[in-house]
């Protein structure tokens, strides 16, 4: 089991930008790919971008694409969200997610959990 602590949330004007970081530890050498998802009030939680651990692939939802980079540190285990031209539609609360295997990668069902950090985009 991977442990996930996200932190960098906030509130920030609309054209804004925030960094989230997340911090892994635990069983980190069975970590295939790690990513973040978020969830908006009264709606589903949603795919917002990952990163394959093997070889830095990423990929991003098309409402993020260009605005948002996921990026990682190799050697301190984490992983960041860069969001920049940020909108009152990307406030939700953000998770961090590790994928442990192929499997759970192309079925973008992550098997760890953050806790979430806010983040508030005010118009």
């Amino acid at each position: 089991q991977v442990q996930l602590v996200e932190s960098g949330g906030g509130l920030v004007q609309a054209g804004g930008s925030l960094r989230l970081s997340c911090a892994a530890s635990g069983r980190t050498l069975s970590r295939y790919a790690m990513g973040w998802f978020r969830q908006a009030p009264g709606k589903e939680r949603e795919f917002v971008a990952r990163l394959k651990w093997t070889d830095g692939t990423t990929s991003y939802a098309d409402s993020v694409k260009g605005r948002f980079t996921i990026s990682r540190d190799n050697a301190n285990n984490m992983v960041y969200l860069q969001m920049n031209s940020l909108k009152p539609e990307d406030t939700a609360v953000y998770y961090c997610a590790a994928y442990p295997d192929i499997g759970s990668y192309y079925n973008f069902t992550p098997r760890s959990w953050g806790q979430g950090t806010q983040v508030t985009v005010s118009s």
